[in-house]
């Protein structure tokens, strides 16, 4: 039997090597997504064949490095994540493996430095362990599609591994989560990395160096998230040089300055953060440029998961504050759209264009100094999960299109200076009453309940207005009547004797 495969049968128990001792035409052996222990008799056990393909991911190997994996040298991909080892690599591991092209050793807690990379691979995924030191150099003749060293306790300079001798390039490098320190280096046109660079939470200090405009086709940039980067503007030359990014977060550094136009032309981008800096003026109007975000372009798989040949995928994952909590996303991080400008110093109104992002699923404005309303037609932003507005100076009452936000999970507009009644939705009613606090509105879910305007009955106001006239006309007709009546009466009387005469002989006449 050359092909074993077992993989994700949640097994238990105990492995041997008295289980492999007939399997001597063995080539590729599958056995991850098991929960199985391999317990030797004999440390110097040497298993009787020769494997191309092993993978025991999840796997009770350590605590000790397994040295039976140095007999293997015919490897072509060695894959045994998470499998309780803590001790160091040998020295010796490097050297037997001239056919290595995919090594995964990442979450165990293996120890140590890291000097060299070999030339042969064309994968290497070591995060999650407890590698120190300086970063390795890579090989001048280097295959590299996969660098994760992520996770870890490297220090010291980018400049080792940015900076190669001689030209190279890596579709993903990602270094996040160390203690690397000093500036970043201006040599990226010697390392060219194609898709995804990730350097976020180390010490990093100063600016984001020109020359990563070279890495024209990258697509995931969240690569300075909570470092110590600063700089007077924001770099202008991101959106237009590197206009294929469809991932850039920056959150949490020291940018200053205005976010610039050239931000607009980052077409393709599906997230972007700019979080706790200290970003001032307004906010771009070209959100139509956004096609992703406004539903003109789908979303895509290619910054987020790579593919090199038979290996499993390398999917990329990032932490996001979506519905007011931080998440780390990776198998949905490809489908995930979102704006995220919050805590900083952004001024001047929300943009109206804003709402032509009908395929954005959180947007995050918090803990600004907004003003003016928010936009009428913000109920055509039909795929809004999360939507936080609070801490700003927003005024005016709530857009009644928000009830038509279907969709929507998580809404804050605390702290604002909103005035007027709740719209009534599904959505709106289910929120916690705090979603709303700081503001004068009123109506569910709001123990303030609004004052009770009553219509003016018109109908008797009608009739009131014609009994008003038909009075009038009463009286005046009362009055003239009597006037005329009196002068026809009294008038002949005064002038003619005799008519005076008959007529109070007309009065005696019948007692009157």
């Amino acid at each position: 039997m050359e092909h074993f495969s077992f993989s994700s049968n949640y097994l238990t128990g105990v492995v041997t090597e008295t289980h492999f001792a007939k399997l001597v035409s063995l080539k590729y052996l599958s056995g991850e997504g098991n929960n199985l222990i391999l317990r030797l008799r004999s440390a110097n056990w040497i298993p009787p064949f020769q494997l191309q393909i092993l993978s025991l991911n999840s796997w009770g190997l350590g605590p000790q490095f397994p040295l039976w994996l140095q007999s293997q040298t015919d490897l072509d991909g060695l894959s045994i994540s998470n499998t309780s080892i803590s001790s160091r690599i040998p020295w010796s591991f490097w050297r037997s493996f001239p056919k290595l092209r995919f090594l995964d050793m990442s979450q165990n807690h293996i120890q140590g430095m890291l000097s060299n990379i070999p030339a042969t691979l064309i994968s290497l995924d070591l995060s999650y362990n407890k590698f120190f030191g300086r970063l390795p150099h890579l090989p001048n003749d280097s295959s590299l599609y996969t660098l994760d060293l992520s996770n870890n306790a490297f220090e010291g300079s980018l400049h080792h591994l940015s900076c190669p001798y001689k030209s190279t390039s890596v579709t993903v490098l990602d270094l996040g989560n160390n203690h690397l320190s000093g500036v970043i280096p201006e040599c990226w046109e010697k390392l060219h990395v194609g898709s995804f660079l990730n350097l976020e939470n180390n010490n990093l200090s100063g600016g984001i160096p020109r020359t990563l405009g070279y890495l024209s086709s990258l697509q995931s940039f969240s690569s300075m998230k909570m470092n110590w980067l600063e700089a007077s503007q924001f770099p202008t030359w991101l959106g237009r040089e590197v206009s294929l990014l469809r991932l850039v977060n920056l959150k949490s550094n020291h940018f200053d300055g205005n976010i610039p136009h050239e931000i607009c032309y980052l077409t393709h981008i599906q997230i972007l953060v700019l979080a706790d800096n200290n970003l001032s003026g307004n906010i771009p109007r070209c959100f139509s440029n956004f096609s992703v975000l406004s539903g003109k372009e789908p979303t895509s798989d290619d910054p987020f998961i790579h593919s090199i040949g038979d290996v499993p995928d390398v999917i990329s994952s990032d932490s996001l504050v979506m519905k007011g909590r931080e998440d780390t996303y990776s198998t949905i991080l490809r489908l995930v759209t979102l704006l995220d400008f919050s805590n900083n110093n952004i001024s001047g109104d929300i943009p109206s264009e804003l709402t032509t992002l009908t395929a954005l699923q959180s947007l995050n404005l918090s803990r600004n100094q907004l003003t003016g309303r928010i936009p009428e037609k913000i109920g055509n932003m039909k795929a809004l999960v999360s939507c936080d507005l609070s801490v700003n100076k927003l005024y005016g009452e709530l857009p009644m299109s928000l009830s038509s936000l279907s969709l929507l999970s998580s809404f804050n507009v605390s702290y604002n200076n909103l005035t007027g009644r709740i719209p009534s939705s599904t959505q709106l009613q289910s929120f916690n009453e705090t979603s709303f606090f700081g503001n004068k509105l009123c109506g569910d879910p709001l123990v303030e309940q609004c004052a009770r305007v009553e219509a003016p009955d018109t109908t008797d106001h009608e009739e009131d207005n014609e009994s008003h006239t038909t009075d009038w006309a009463l009286v005046i007709g009362m009055v003239l009547g009597f006037i005329i009546g009196f002068w026809v009466i009294v008038l002949p009387l005064t002038i003619n004797r005799s008519w005076k005469i008959s007529y109070f002989r007309f009065l005696s006449k019948y007692g009157l």
